[in-house]
């Protein structure tokens, strides 16, 4: 039996390599993301091994507050001289080097450009010329910086913008641009650069100047006297280090800094991989529907081989041997395609502006398992139901024409659909109305949409007709009698047509859920801020998120025209032991902003003095915090606030932190504040004169913009609609391998009505009618797989809205478009079938069996 199924795999190879496909690309998705993601951590291991390579210990800042704006502790330049007095310190050197961004310094072109983006990072060291050994980087031309208007930059800027030793260069730190010298180029390690990343390098003092760290230290190295090992060493040095500070070991601290690397990579990673497993998802939908299709097909040849005495036990052995030979297949191309597909998938990241560092291709074992273990295993449980009901077809079939396969469970057993659809109504209206906190909630409407999924995908078939009946109108009015004749054929099989249609109602359910969620939080977010905001302008970075220096808001201060400015201080800290957003605001900040208070009111604002916190809500009610309750914040330096509630808000949107302090609290406390927003008041509202005004306040800060109130308001929803556009191209892939479900189904259909087809032909149907008849079915189905596909996922985007408590919001424009999308789709899928049909030889079309 197993030869025979090899065998007629081989003489349907076509349809087999066809259906194959649709579990290469989710393969190929998931072996690709792991060679991305495995390439990447295998640069970055040798980027940290070369940073550390003549390196003893390593005394650095302890990094108190996860990923804050200002970046690690530092330490004090003073403890350098108590390591170079320790004996068994042979060569000891401070430095202004850390991979956290706490020291940012953007590269200017000679039109005051930043080159690069804050997303590959914007990195400013310091390093002492005279100690060569502790520097990562490797000279390639020139010498190091050392002086106070001298700069080393990375080789592979420098290279692709025409910069050479000699020229000048512009950077910014934390004040204005300055023009410097460019002494030399140098790489990183054995790279031109790390990912992306603009590296500027300077002299010590330089950096400590340009960077507010003066009198500190990021980094200190150390090098062990011959006979000392790096162990020792550290155990000798770490009873001098101060509380804020820590010490390693080179390789330790190399591979600490090469797991924090991995652990970013991890979200890359696992970002990717939901997409491999959608992909390979909707691929199992093709091959569970193609099987069922063919074994329809071949319903006397199987009842033909138990009549000559195959058991039920050797047809489902033959089926599963089909599927696992279709799996084998799949897996190994898309292993291979994984290879490509990385690179892809590196091009798609450069694309949205972030670049990865890379070396050369990394394939591990773990890879291969995984990809070819998924692919098998897929394609293996795809094809379970078919041969299960294969087992079911009588011997008494081969002897009769027009026999079927036996109904599958959810139409022998209707009451399996609709209690998972009940289920999924209690679920998801549970979690729409909030029982519980929001992550019971969102657990809920999972469920509840997963049993949605499956409920429609059993219930389909019944809901066929009538929507053929809905979307088929055009083709039977337009499409004359091939139209009437497509309408028709896409109701023949109700059961066929549904499963065809599940694959891209799954990926058009994802995409509507993407949209309208994304709909509902810009809509939500751009209520709030009209509300809370009155500034006539607002001055952020250009990317909206990253912090910008103090000095910008003094300078807007300046300009003519300008009434009253509020800065907004912003860093990360600790609080009851979890990571907090912490403002510092201005006695004038509800001149521009409107908070909106659950207990005290805008008059707390000026008196907030030295301890005083307006903290939100949801912060409040997490730690039990009233009107006077004492907590404590700790600051990236380590240093600790004593703060007291004096007001409590409810916001309608995340504008602002969980904490708000005075600006002179803020300033006492954190290491080289800077503002995430200055608002401005105008003295005579917008005028072209104050715009032109701010602009050129701002013109000295190369990552700095000032926006009308509306422009912001606008920009605020920027970011989202690029990462929901980074969404629709990760999710198209899902279409994609519903594509290869409508052709296989459509060829398999073509195949099934031969004779259908050349009686047509024989009475006087024309090739371009064959054509049109095939691709207006083609449209029909894909057009029912979005009548279910673009419902479900507003349903679920309802709970879903209903679950964050956003309003819900149905983007319709998108509605039109993923309608419009679907109708591609079935248009492409329809091209390869619908030349087929119309080729069919008209006197062999009338013979054939």
């Amino acid at each position: 039996m197993r030869r025979v199924a090899l065998k007629g795999l081989w003489w349907r190879r076509g349809r087999a390599v066809l259906t194959a496909f649709a579990v290469v690309l989710g393969v190929a998705m998931v072996s690709g993301t792991f060679i991305l993601t495995d390439t990447i951590n295998k640069a970055f291991d040798s980027i940290f091994q070369d940073s550390y390579s003549k390196t003893s210990a390593v005394i650095s800042g302890r990094e108190v507050v996860k990923g804050a704006s200002s970046g690690t502790a530092t330490v004090p330049a003073s403890l350098l001289d108590r390591v170079r007095a320790n004996d068994n310190v042979a060569d000891a050197t401070g430095a202004i080097f850390s991979l956290k961004q706490s020291g940012t310094a953007k590269l200017i072109d000679k039109h005051g450009d930043a080159l690069g983006t804050s997303n590959n990072g914007q990195l400013g060291f310091g390093f002492d010329p005279r100690a060569e050994r502790f520097n990562p980087l490797v000279l390639a031309s020139g010498r190091w910086a050392s002086g106070p208007g001298q700069v080393v930059i990375d080789k592979g800027v420098a290279d692709d913008n025409g910069y050479a030793v000699g020229d000048r260069i512009g950077v910014a730190a934390r004040g204005p641009t300055r023009q410097y010298t460019i002494t030399g180029l140098a790489n990183y390690g054995k790279e031109n650069s790390i990912g992306g990343a603009t590296i500027a390098v300077f002299d010590v003092p330089t950096a400590q100047a340009l960077q507010g760290k003066r009198g500190e230290y990021d980094t200190i190295f150390v090098a062990a006297r011959d006979g000392v090992s790096s162990e020792q060493l550290v155990r000798d040095l770490r009873p001098d280090l101060p509380a804020t500070a820590q010490i390693r070991t080179g390789a330790e601290q190399a591979s600490t800094d090469s797991k924090d690397s991995q652990e970013q990579s991890k979200f890359v990673q696992y970002f990717l991989l939901a997409f491999g497993f959608i992909a390979l998802g909707v691929g199992a939908f093709v091959i569970f529907n193609t099987l069922s299709i063919t074994l329809a097909q071949r319903i006397r040849e199987l009842a033909t081989l138990r009549t000559l005495g195959a058991s039920r036990r050797q047809v489902r052995r033959s089926v599963l041997t089909e599927g696992l030979a279709m799996g084998v297949f799949a897996s190994v191309l898309g292993l291979v395609l994984g290879i490509a597909l990385a690179k892809g998938l590196n091009a798609v990241f450069q694309a949205f502006g972030v670049d990865l560092p890379t070396a050369a291709t990394v394939i591990e074992t773990r890879t291969v398992v995984v990809a070819l273990g998924l692919g098998i295993l897929v394609t293996l449980i795809a094809s379970i139901s078919p041969a299960r009901r294969a087992t079911r077809i009588a011997p008494v079939s081969a002897l009769r024409e027009g026999a079927t396969l036996p109904p599958r469970l959810g139409a022998r057993a209707p009451a399996i659909p609709l209690t998972l659809l009940a289920v999924a109504g209690v679920a998801c209206v549970a979690g729409a109305v909030r029982v519980g906190t929001i992550g019971q909630s969102l657990i809920l409407v999972g469920v509840g949409a997963f049993a949605l999924v499956l409920g429609v995908i059993m219930i389909a078939g019944r809901l066929v007709r009538p929507l053929a009946r809905v979307v088929g109108g055009p083709a039977r009015s337009l499409g004359g009698p091939a139209g009437r004749l497509a309408s028709a054929n896409a109701t023949r099989n109700t059961t066929r047509t549904a499963t065809t249609a599940a694959a891209l109602m799954i990926g058009l359910a994802l995409v509507t859920l993407v949209a309208t969620l994304s709909s509902s939080f810009r809509a939500s977010t751009r209520s709030a801020d009209e509300k809370a905001v009155s500034a006539d302008y607002v001055v952020t970075s250009k990317s909206g998120f990253d912090t910008i220096p103090a000095a910008v808001g003094a300078a807007v201060a300046r300009a003519p025209g300008v009434g009253s400015v509020s800065a907004v201080r912003h860093d990360e800290a600790k609080a009851f032991g979890k990571k907090v957003s912490v403002e510092g605001i201005a006695p004038t900040f509800a001149q521009t902003v409107k908070l909106r208070f659950s207990d005290g009111s805008d008059a707390v604002i000026p008196r907030l003095g030295d301890s005083g916190a307006i903290v939100k809500k949801a912060f409040a009610d997490d730690h039990g915090l009233r009107i006077g309750s004492p907590f404590r914040v700790t600051t990236p330096a380590g240093r600790t606030i004593a703060a007291r509630v004096a007001a409590i808000t409810d916001p309608k949107a995340d504008l602002l932190g969980d904490v708000l302090m005075s600006q002179a609290a803020f300033d006492r406390s954190f290491p080289r504040p800077g503002d995430l927003y200055v608002f401005v008041r105008a003295q005579d509202g917008t005028t072209p004169a104050t715009t032109a005004a701010i602009e050129r306040a701002v013109g000295g800060f190369p990552d700095v913009d000032a926006r009308t109130r509306s422009a912001w308001l606008d920009f605020r929803g920027k970011d989202m609609a690029q990462f929901l556009n980074l969404l629709y191209v990760l999710l198209a892939l899902s279409v994609v391998v519903s594509l290869f479900g409508m052709v296989n189904a459509l060829v398999l259909s073509v195949f099934e009505r031969t004779r259908e087809i050349g009686m047509m032909r024989a009475v006087g149907m024309t090739r371009r009618q064959v054509r049109r008849m095939v691709r207006h079915e083609s449209v029909i189905t894909a057009l029912i797989g979005a009548g279910l596909g673009l419902p479900l996922g507003l349903v679920v985007a309802a709970a879903m809205a209903g679950a964050l408590g956003s309003p819900f919001v149905a983007p319709v424009p998108s509605l039109v478009i993923f309608t419009l999308v679907a109708i591609a789709a079935g248009i492409l899928a329809a091209i390869a079938p619908a030349r087929r049909a119309s080729r069919l030889n008209v006197l062999e079309a009338l013979h054939y069996e």
